[in-house]
């Protein structure tokens, strides 16, 4: 306990050194997650964080550097690069968090633990948005927890960008991002490959993404694939497993005009599953899941300052296996919501979904926010939300030696409220406050009533989670940002004494983080220090620090993970790697800026 206090204090008063000075705040910044339309990012009446991957890429190493920097948002890796990594955010399951790509599902049925299988890398990626809280209104089914989104956008320029990198543990990367620009139309290719021989034996692997994206007066296409073969050592219990998992991708946008859209997008994943990695005969799984979407999205202007939309969506997805056999099913989806605000003063928004699957089977999903500006620099927000999850074909017909999935579950369901307080101090000083509560029943997880009995996929009746989030951020000179944030968290259940759950508890009950972002002449610099404490484990933190040159058109750079080599694990049983250090080389081979 004592290493919480002093990570904790440690990181409070480098803060409050930080927040003496402080340079006037981005107001052009939007976000479109949340909402039905972008709004600028003190306007939005959810708590929503965003990234800008392209400002700071030189000094992080994949995408899941940046979700790591919210602490609502629990990483749970069993490889460095988010290697089948899983999701939560506010103590949700994995399951419950809804990853998305420019709003495209990447949600599994087969399983949430390849919602993070993404196609796309951080070559192609713009920023990334995370809605905390449900939005499922917006989203429909797994937004339990909340949303994760990768937007990509079209580069402004034509360059050619290469990257490369080696370090620790057999590390070996490459990357490198190709972008012409004519007139309307923006063509931009992408690739990357992280090659790691392991830190120990069984933990190798090798990822490759490489995608493509077409931009042509207001459409967009993207053709993606990765392709990720790891050792799985320990990751399903006591077994040298290995696991290959690919994803497809081909999506396309279309403004029809000023207040109409539509999409379509076609997602393919393949999961080969080896239990016993020198000896795949006693036990292989093969899976293949095929998923079809499509919208069509509309608004309606009933004023200056008020908007209706409205729209339909449809989703089909069926897969093949050997273990959980073919199974297939359609959902569809009607939305309708009405928004209101009055510029920095007061804001509204109501929406409906009534998704329907199965033999007649529906979910409603209402939802209701808003936002009162007290003053120039306090604003008030609240909302309330509906959201639900139906179970994976995983939780429905897995089995093996260990587990046992159910036919009979039912959709999960939840109830999410929360309220906060946004700061601006003059320009100077940021902060905010956020409380919530999520009130969830037949709740899907893996149980067993003794150390020797299976794991069976079970329905259980409440759950209830409370909480609290806290950030306050400052700039200094304009060359350097602070940020602190921590989120605590409690969960009750009703379940009956001796009654083990493998995934619900494995929520962190503190989590601090710190970061610095300083800019020094052509260079640049970015750390963080995460302490977290999971329930009934003992507290760590981790230090990464990434140092970079930002001038001309060579751009070296040094990665150093884990600096204060802590021993830990994000899975149970499932250890990760310590200290490590990665540098490499970022080159501008060519560009044309108009």
């Amino acid at each position: 306990m004592l290493r919480w206090e002093y990570y904790m204090r440690y990181s409070a008063v480098l803060l409050v050194c930080a927040s003496l000075a402080a340079q006037e705040p981005r107001r052009d910044v939007v976000v479109v997650t949340g909402s039905y339309q972008p709004v600028p990012l003190e306007e939005a009446d959810r708590a929503v964080r965003l990234f800008d991957v392209r400002e700071i890429a030189l000094t992080a190493a994949s995408l899941v550097d940046f979700l790591k920097l919210d602490p609502s948002l629990d990483v749970r890796q069993r490889a460095p690069g988010g290697v089948q990594a899983d999701l939560s955010i506010r103590g949700s399951t994995f399951g419950q968090t809804l990853v998305l790509v420019d709003g495209v599902r990447m949600n599994d049925a087969q399983s949430g633990h390849h919602n993070m299988d993404l196609p796309v890398s951080m070559e192609t990626a713009a920023r990334v948005e995370i809605l905390r809280g449900a939005g499922s209104t917006l989203y429909g089914s797994d937004a339990v927890g909340g949303v994760v989104n990768v937007i990509t956008e079209p580069p402004k320029f034509s360059e050619i960008r290469l990257r490369a990198a080696v370090g620790s543990f057999g590390v070996n990367q490459e990357s490198g991002s190709m972008v012409g620009v004519l007139g309307g139309l923006t063509q931009q290719l992408s690739f990357s490959r992280d090659f790691s021989s392991g830190f120990r034996e069984g933990r190798d692997y090798r990822s490759l993404a490489l995608a493509s994206t077409t931009y042509w007066r207001g459409s967009a296409v993207t053709l993606a694939l990765s392709d990720r073969p790891f050792g799985a050592d320990q990751f399903y219990g006591n077994y040298n497993s290995w696991e290959r998992t690919k994803t497809w991708l081909a999506s396309a946008r279309q403004k029809l005009d000023d207040k109409t859209d539509v999409s379509f997008a076609f997602r393919r994943h393949t999961d080969l599953f080896v239990l016993t990695r020198d000896r795949p005969e006693v036990f292989t799984n093969r899976h293949a899941v095929e998923g079809y979407q499509g919208a069509l999205r509309r608004r309606e202007e009933l004023g200056t300052n008020t908007r209706l939309f409205y729209g339909v969506e449809t989703t089909a997805d069926s897969i093949a296996s050997n273990n959980l056999g073919g199974h297939s099913r359609v959902r569809g989806a009607g939305y309708v919501s009405f928004d209101t605000r009055a510029w920095r003063r007061f804001s509204l928004s109501a929406g409906l979904r009534d998704e329907v699957y199965g033999s007649f089977n529906h979910e409603f999903s209402p939802s209701i926010s808003g936002g009162y500006w007290l003053s120039q620099s306090v604003k008030l927000r609240a909302g309330a939300s509906r959201a639900f999850r139906l179970p994976t074909y995983t939780d429905l017909y897995y089995h093996d030696p260990a587990n046992l999935g159910s036919p009979d579950l039912r959709p999960e369901k939840a109830w999410s409220y929360e309220g906060g307080v946004d700061w601006n101090g003059g320009g100077r000083v940021r902060g905010d406050v956020t409380v919530f509560h999520r009130r969830e029943r037949d709740v899907i997880d893996y149980v067993r009533s003794s150390p020797g009995d299976i794991w069976r996929a079970t329905n259980f009746q409440r759950l209830r989670f409370t909480g609290v989030e806290a950030s306050l951020g400052a700039a200094w000179r304009r060359k350097h940002l602070f940020d602190f944030r921590y989120t605590a968290l409690r969960g009750v259940h009703e379940l009956p004494a001796g009654v083990q759950t493998k995934y619900v508890f494995n929520y962190p009950a503190h989590t601090g983080v710190f970061t610095w972002q300083g800019a020094f002449g052509g260079y640049i610099a970015r750390t963080r220090i995460g302490a977290l404490r999971r329930v009934a484990r003992d507290p760590y933190a981790i230090w990464d620090l990434y140092l970079a040159r930002s001038a001309g058109r060579l751009n070296p750079f040094l990665q150093f993970t884990n600096l204060s080599n802590a021993s830990y694990q994000e899975i149970p049983g499932v250890v990760m790697p310590g200290r490590a250090v990665v540098g490499g080389v970022q080159v501008i081979v060519w560009t044309r800026r108009k």
